[in-house]
């Protein structure tokens, strides 16, 4: 009974090896579009130098269309998971392309970005666990924040 038992422990290893190297032969695309084009966040709103760098250090990664790879998305699964990451971010708000928000959607984008980072949501746990340098302490989670105030007053969305 026990042979059988690993026998089936070894054909389920062996199953589970043969997974993995097929699955490092999907190469999802890559994020490597302009982050900084003329539909950018900083082109349609007045965004001071300070915040610019913060989003570009913190955000741009996920939420624009240019992403600064590591190593470690070429081993998948992981490389999948952080295309998914990328892609929902993007999909929240990409920060490369405003062009088709109108002032009502662009008005709840920013708000939506100074709740998400009051909470800490934003930037993920998941993302700033390895890129320490993008966990936002209290003084730029203000900026951020009176920034909001600002560039929504500059959208001028009346509700």
């Amino acid at each position: 009974m026990q042979l059988r038992y690993l026998k089936m422990i070894r054909k389920i290893f062996i199953g589970l090896i043969i997974i993995f190297i097929l699955i490092q032969f999907i190469r999802p695309p890559r994020n490597n579009g302009i982050a900084e084009g003329p539909t950018d966040l900083m082109h349609t709103v007045h965004t001071p130098d300070s915040i610019a760098h913060i989003f570009k250090t913190s955000c741009y990664d996920c939420h624009s269309n240019r992403t600064e790879y590591p190593w470690y998305v070429n081993i998948n699964p992981v490389g999948l998971w952080l295309r998914s990451h990328i892609n929902d971010g993007k999909q929240a708000i990409n920060f490369s392309d405003l062009s088709g928000f109108s002032k009502k959607k662009l008005d709840h984008r920013m708000a939506d970005i100074a709740e998400e980072v009051e909470k800490g949501d934003m930037p993920l746990p998941t993302y700033t666990f390895i890129h320490r340098y993008a966990k936002l302490d209290s003084g730029q989670i203000k900026l951020i924040k009176d920034w909001t105030v600002t560039a929504r007053a500059e959208i001028g969305y009346k509700e």
